[in-house]
């Protein structure tokens, strides 16, 4: 069932809301934040399937993780008819890797099988994320492929509906998968993630300062839009680390190998995936993954900024904090697609969330309602690509008023 509020009022159904997302695409700077739920129709996994998964397949490993101390009882339990609360995935890694590092450094014999554990987690994460395995290989699996048709919509009608002048939309992800990249491809929509270069594509984050232009256009481009900004707060499954420390992102194809084999032995790391890690943070990890954090709150502070939520769980604290300090931006528009809210006064929603509905604030607007909050929806909700020409609206006007006094066209 179809819900949604702004700010405190209760909107009256989809018609309204539709109105409201293509007023906010207008705005001078537009943006998506992704979450996990966002690629679950290309093949990716939720934070709960992947944690339930790892219950599944790998009980040894949580029932060592609550010995030692990593997670609870409430966190892994395995009884169909009781659901299992979800950890922050990303620090219990976190965690893993400063025990590791100090049992490393004393000798102690739970060194390798902490190792093991976080590996076989690893590989989770990984099969979370892969999405469909050929894209990977096969070009033409990615073009053709309808797992990625809503992300495909999205970002063309998030593109469309930039006016002359404005700058390409931007796309915060926490997700590791290739979900937007591909889609992107497939539109022949050009992605600026940071990287640079041809054969050697190196991080240089002075590359989200640039854009593509028209140069043949006279005078000011009517379609001026060419590409979006994408930054993967998390990182990616392409990126790889080099022996300098410098950070390289890689082509899926040249990517894939590793991450099967990854998958199907006994390899304690995956060569080059980048994951958040108090022990790297201070090394390559923190230096990338802070300027994208930084880009996201830039991109927060400015002024006339709306940012669509959508298959985000409200799971990290830190993108929770800056989306609530951001909202000292007066400018600022929220939309939020939570597919389990279903009213104000719902109790078990993720507490940063609460915090924000309680604001009842105008410029934000949740939607619930199960299905009807999902990425699909969001895709069907966007208004269509369409001319914003003053001109032609005053066409339609005239000739609307002509029909309604039974005069002839």
């Amino acid at each position: 069932m179809f819900v949604a509020y702004r700010g405190g009022e209760k909107l009256r159904d989809e018609q309204e809301l539709k109105a409201h997302l293509a007023s906010i695409l207008r705005l001078e700077n537009v943006g998506l934040l992704l979450g996990a739920g966002a690629s679950v129709g290309a093949g990716g996994h939720t934070v709960a399937q992947l944690w339930k998964n790892f219950l599944e397949n790998r009980y040894a490993d949580a029932q060592w993780l609550l010995a030692q101390g990593f997670v609870t009882e409430e966190e892994i339990v395995v009884d169909g008819d009781s659901q299992s609360e979800i950890p922050n995935v990303e620090t219990l890694l976190d965690t893993l890797a400063i025990s590791i590092a100090e049992w490393k450094r004393i000798g102690d014999d739970k060194h390798g099988d902490a190792v093991s554990v976080r590996s076989n987690l690893f590989r989770e994460i990984v099969e979370a994320a892969k999405l469909d395995v050929d894209y990977w290989g096969n070009r033409g699996g990615a073009l053709e492929s309808r797992g990625l048709s809503d992300h495909r919509t999205v970002l063309q009608k998030f593109v469309s509906a930039r006016q002359p002048g404005q700058p390409a939309p931007w796309v915060f992800t926490t997700n590791y998968d290739l979900a937007v990249e591909w889609a992107a491809e497939s539109v022949d929509m050009s992605v600026i993630n940071g990287f640079v270069g041809l054969h050697s594509r190196q991080f240089s984050p002075q590359s989200f300062d640039l854009a593509y232009r028209n140069r043949q256009a006279l005078g000011e481009a009517r379609f001026g839009v060419y590409n979006i900004y994408l930054a993967k707060l998390h990182g990616s499954l392409t990126w790889k680390e080099l022996p300098d420390r410098t950070l390289i992102e890689l082509a899926a194809p040249h990517a894939w190998p590793s991450i099967e084999h990854f998958l199907n032995a006994d390899e304690e790391e995956l060569g080059f995936m980048v994951l958040p890690s108090a022990a790297k943070y201070m090394q390559t990890t923190g230096f990338v993954l802070g300027e994208m954090f930084r880009r996201f709150a830039e991109f927060l502070a400015q002024s006339q900024t709306s940012l669509v939520i959508s298959g985000y769980g409200f799971g990290d604290e830190h993108i929770n904090r800056l989306i609530l300090s951001a909202l000292l931006n007066p400018t600022l528009q929220l939309v939020i697609y939570l597919p389990e809210f279903a009213r104000v006064d719902q109790h078990g929603l993720p507490r940063s969330f609460r915090k924000l509905l309680e604001l009842k604030n105008p410029r934000i607007t949740v939607v619930g309602g199960q299905p009807e909050a999902y990425f699909t929806s969001l895709a069907n909700h966007l208004p269509e690509p369409t001319l914003y020409d003053e001109n032609l609206i005053g066409l339609r006007r005239a000739i609307k008023e002509m029909e309604d006094d039974g005069g002839h066209v």
